[in-house]
């Protein structure tokens, strides 16, 4: 079979392995018929990535087929249609998304940027099978949404204040607007406050032009967003965030940088912030399909382009080059 692996920072190659085995009895095997292209797999490509170990297939949204089942496996069947989790299912107290043993997909882990691939059953979940390949690829994108609004508790009726307009920031904004929130969006590009508003924002703001604390005012009375969401990560976005939320309000971070970020003790401690942090997600699989099965939600809207597996770095030089009209490329895999 055809796998894309980085054998080392910036070096990705195509290479010929075998049908991998299954490595248990607890596990299945899934022929991908279809993947996503995430940030965190260029990074991993870049080098920039802290938590990947090479070499290394990447790929972490992957969907398919089950074609083959270990004898214990309970949980699934032969023939599914199941997307991939990205994640072991390793519990702290709850919490597999931040345990200290984490094995990712795509990270620490071959990933599903190849043609089978073997997972744990646990890892599995079923979509319809009337569900087009490139829809439920794209599904865990979105799970990564739901635990962002989950750690920041958005409910109906919230300001949500999301700082940056890229492609995970706009699942956030769409979940944001399921939820019953208000969306404040921010960038310093105007063709993705464009997009942003497409998808639902109402309010959106070029930061390069506008005064944000000025305008975050203006829109919520003087008193700040109820929660703060920074989805652009580069240092100054969440000192934005922590200006610009409420008294006892939430700011959620993804971020992964080890930058420092000049944030006092005061602003936390003065307006009792609540500042967490969002990784992957915990077990939100079932809630996202559930909303894209009924049709509540839609990912597709957020793919921009469809590439051959085989040509995953031209979909990464093509996020690269072009992100302000680049969101979400979806690699197909020949039957």
């Amino acid at each position: 079979m055809k796998a894309m692996k980085v054998i080392k920072p910036g070096q990705l190659e195509c290479v010929e392995e075998s049908i991998p085995e299954l490595k248990n009895e607890k596990s299945v095997l899934i022929k991908v018929h279809a993947a996503g292209i995430c940030g965190s797999d260029i990074s991993i490509y870049q080098g920039t990535s802290p938590v990947a170990t090479y070499p290394r297939v990447i790929g972490h949204e992957f969907a398919g087929e089950i074609v083959k089942v270990g004898s214990d496996v309970t949980n699934v069947k032969l023939g599914d249609h199941v997307i991939g989790c990205g994640c072991c299912r390793i519990c702290l107290k709850g919490r597999s998304n931040v345990c200290e043993n984490l094995n990712v997909i795509g990270v620490h882990v071959d990933g599903g940027y190849r043609e089978y691939v073997d997972v744990p059953a646990t890892n599995c979940f079923v979509v319809s099978k009337d569900m087009p390949w490139e829809k439920a690829a794209i599904i865990e994108p979105y799970t990564v949404a739901a635990q962002v609004t989950s750690r920041g508790e958005v409910s109906e009726g919230d300001i949500v204040l999301i700082l940056g307009a890229g492609q995970i920031a706009l699942t956030v904004l769409q979940v944001c607007k399921l939820l019953g929130a208000h969306v404040i969006i921010t960038d310093l590009v105007d063709e993705r406050l464009i997009r942003a508003k497409e998808y639902g924002a109402d309010e959106i703001i070029n930061t390069s032009k506008t005064d944000i604390y000025e305008r975050i005012l203006e829109l919520t009375d003087g008193i700040g967003a109820d929660v703060s969401i920074d989805a652009a990560c580069v240092g100054k976005t969440l000192e934005q965030a922590v200006k610009c939320t409420r008294n006892a309000g939430v700011v959620v971070t993804m971020g992964f940088a080890d930058r420092q970020v000049p944030i006092t003790e005061l602003q936390i401690t003065k307006n009792e912030l609540d500042i967490r942090g969002s990784r992957l997600n915990n077990n939100k699989f079932p809630q996202v399909i559930e909303w894209v099965e009924s049709g509540k939600l839609d990912p597709t809207r957020i793919i921009t382009d469809r590439l051959k597996f085989t040509d995953v770095l031209k979909g990464i030089n093509k996020v690269k080059q072009d992100p302000e009209h680049t969101m979400k490329v979806i690699l197909t895999y020949n039957d």
